[in-house]
């Protein structure tokens, strides 16, 4: 493309990736539904003693969940986006971001495994 224009995202096509991503959401919420109700099952199965278990677990659930629905964010954004330029604007914005989140994941999961562990700080 030599006369500096962005080529256009039909607007069929545009729907069709709004849609999918809506779905692709849908059906993550419904599986981490089915996962929070069975550890739910099982920490109401466990004893005391492993509580800190349970919190690691939930935990990392938490976060993964936190995770998985900013890359569905992103993928909503981008489908939206208007050229390459916002694609990689919205891109940037996302790495930055979880690189900020998972460091701070990894210090609140390294805590509850100590606390699980009995390990003074």
């Amino acid at each position: 493309m030599t006369n500096g224009m962005q080529p256009e995202v039909p607007a069929e096509m545009r729907e069709f990736a709004e849609r999918s991503v809506a779905q692709a959401r849908k059906a993550f919420e419904g599986f981490m539904g089915a996962v929070q109700k069975t550890a739910g099952a099982v920490q109401s199965a466990t004893s005391v003693g492993q509580n800190g278990a349970h919190d690691v677990s939930e935990k990392a659930v938490s976060f993964a969940e936190s995770n998985v629905n900013a890359a569905f964010d992103l993928a909503e954004k981008i489908v939206k986006a208007k050229d390459v330029q916002e694609v990689l604007s919205l891109q940037a914005e996302y790495l930055k971001h979880q690189m900020d989140s998972i460091q701070q994941q990894t210090r609140e999961l390294g805590d509850a495994v100590q606390k699980a562990a009995g390990v003074k700080k």
